[in-house]
């Protein structure tokens, strides 16, 4: 097998040291080209190439969510086509690690490697759906192109926390889930929209959904870990499906202190739920549209202001090694 390592260097989690034993393992099973990212962006340009190429049969991510979602973008840059394109395999090395975790990997990284490796040998994988955000057309967003998200996406509220922490890691500050839980707290007091939304959701043959303050999508389950401890925005959601969604009409401080409550002890089985709460499952198109300018957050990564997005969820999208 010929695979492409892109390696993120900048990964929290793993030493230079952890990384080079990790490569010598994998090399010694496949003819392994390891690359190291040097910019924003890098793994997305590596991911294209290996698709264009007819020498990679496996993509390689050793990082964090940030690295995968390039990569994924780079491989799928024409449109996804599983039995065709080189597989994908994840090796976690961020901190939270959501896209691995919700696969079934061990969120270790030399642990995930000897999985990937045990994966190879027994020709184990499956076929993952993947959500992807355009522009509206008619709208002034019109021409901001198509990104593909791995697990959930969001626009307003946990976008703006995403962007806060990227501001602080820009600043020297180690990504750790206490500097999260921090910025959503600002986030919360600094939030000029929380008691009436902006937010409308639109979907085909239904009624729109309007005044939401959040909108959290998601791809698969769990929504996000708060250490080792997994959090179900949208307990249904699979990556065998369609997207789903969570939005909350009201951010006052008894509306989040409930919903926060039900999101640390929610389950498999059970979501937040509420007056003020909208859950909806296993959508194939549907648009965000909001009377002010929002962030938009797709696989933790912050991607500026939107006023209007289209999100689409397509099945069976990318080959995964797992």
């Amino acid at each position: 097998m010929r695979a492409l390592l892109v390696v993120n260097p900048a990964a929290t989690t793993t030493s230079a040291r952890t990384r080079d034993v990790l490569i010598h393992a994998l090399a010694s099973e496949m003819k392994l080209e390891a690359v190291t990212t040097e910019y924003r962006g890098h793994a997305r340009d590596l991911g294209r190439q290996a698709a264009e190429s007819d020498d990679v049969d496996l993509v390689v991510a050793l990082g964090g969510d940030g690295t995968v979602n390039e990569v994924v973008n780079g491989l799928l840059h024409n449109g996804p086509d599983p039995e065709h394109l080189p597989g994908l395999a994840v090796v976690p090395g961020g901190s939270t690690n959501v896209f691995a975790r919700a696969l079934g990997l061990p969120n270790d990284a030399v642990e995930a490697t000897g999985a990937l490796l045990d994966a190879l040998r027994e020709g184990s994988e499956r076929t993952v759906g993947l959500g992807l955000t355009t522009g509206t057309p008619g709208t002034e967003d019109d021409g901001v192109p198509g990104r593909w998200f791995t697990f959930n996406a969001g626009l307003g509220f946990d976008a703006g926390v995403v962007g806060r922490v990227e501001q602080q890691r820009e600043r020297g500050r180690k990504s750790t889930h206490a500097l999260y839980v921090r910025q959503a707290l600002r986030q919360f007091f600094g939030e000029a929209h929380r008691r009436h939304g902006t937010i409308t959701l639109e979907r085909p043959d239904a009624e729109p959904v309007t005044d939401l303050v959040l909108s959290i999508v998601s791809n698969t389950s769990p929504w996000t870990f708060l250490g080792n401890h997994p959090m179900y925005a949208s307990p249904k959601a699979s990556f065998d499906k369609g997207l789903d969604v969570l939005g909350l009409s009201r951010m006052t401080t008894a509306a989040v202190a409930r919903y926060g409550t039900q999101l640390l002890t929610s389950s498999p089985e059970r979501g937040p739920h509420g007056k003020h709460a909208v859950s909806l499952h296993d959508l194939d198109q549907f648009t965000l549209h909001s009377k002010v300018p929002l962030p938009l957050q797709m696989d933790g990564d912050h991607l500026g202001l939107r006023t209007s997005v289209t999100f689409t969820g397509v099945r069976r999208a990318l080959r995964v090694i797992v």
